[in-house]
């Protein structure tokens, strides 16, 4: 059942993405988990929370669709609907690596601001599109964790001029607990096989079209798991025998497609 929470503010992060906070509290979350938003006479999406404090937590949206523009233009006052959070989420281990690209920094978002002496690498196309990069409860989160911030860019408009894949190989080590990675499917693969080379434990955030969030209706079917119910967090042991992980994925009609497919639909 949802529960209804009053939107305290919209904060524009980048041209393409936008955050909303809402007032209240959101209980037994862990980071890596979703929530189900509702907007009444639209529809409903999932999304992880990015801002969690006290008193509001909120969720950031990429505007593309009908319902995400929907979404970017409500405004304070109007209410939403919530259920759960549901899914499971990272396992924090300090002294680990975060591999985030794109919009991939979102999921990634309270894992930083809850891991300690830890490497980030954040990646996106251009230095507009690094999302989060001048927030200042991440800046703060970063500097009193001990946690190292590295930024790179596919046009070198700020930091190093490399994807994330490349800068992991240079700076990963076994001394790593963990290597934690959200974004494209493409990007994940490629920090899965590097963290396999290297005999270090990946866990990484999945995405898959969702309808009813908690595992039964099939549509986020990704081999025989569930991103919904069994990730979206999967762990290096799941994620070797996920023969569709970077190959395949399901349409809103259940018709299975090349993730490149699939991809090029989730970006309409």
């Amino acid at each position: 059942m949802h529960k209804a929470y009053k939107i305290k503010e919209i904060k524009r992060e980048n041209p393409k993405t936008v955050s909303i906070i809402l007032g209240g509290k959101i209980k037994n979350y862990h980071p890596g988990q979703f929530i189900m938003l509702w907007i009444p006479g639209i529809d409903e999406k999932p999304f992880v929370i990015t801002y969690l404090n006290k008193d509001s937590f909120g969720v950031t949206i990429e505007e593309k669709g009908k319902f995400t523009k929907a979404a970017a233009s409500l405004k304070k006052g109007d209410k939403v609907g919530i259920r759960g959070p549901y899914g499971s989420g990272f396992d924090i281990k300090d002294n680990s690596i975060i591999v985030v690209g794109g919009l991939g920094m979102a999921p990634a978002m309270n894992l930083i601001k809850g891991i300690k002496n830890s490497l980030i690498i954040q990646g996106a196309k251009t230095k507009e599109m690094l999302l989060f990069h001048e927030d200042p409860s991440l800046i703060a989160a970063v500097r009193k964790n001990n946690n190292r911030l590295h930024k790179c860019t596919d046009d070198g408009s700020f930091g190093k001029q490399c994807f994330t894949t490349q800068y992991l190989e240079k700076l990963i080590s076994k001394e790593a607990r963990v290597v934690y990675t959200c974004g494209p499917e493409i990007m994940i693969q490629g920090i899965f096989n590097i963290c396999e080379k290297h005999n270090v434990e990946c866990q990484a955030s999945l995405e898959r079209f969702m309808k009813c969030g908690i595992g039964i209706c099939g549509s986020c079917a990704i081999n025989d798991r569930l991103v919904c119910k069994d990730g979206p967090v999967f762990r290096s042991e799941q994620i070797r025998k996920l023969t569709e992980f970077g190959k395949f994925a399901r349409m809103k009609s259940g018709r299975k497609v090349n993730i490149g497919e699939y991809y090029k639909w989730r970006q309409k």
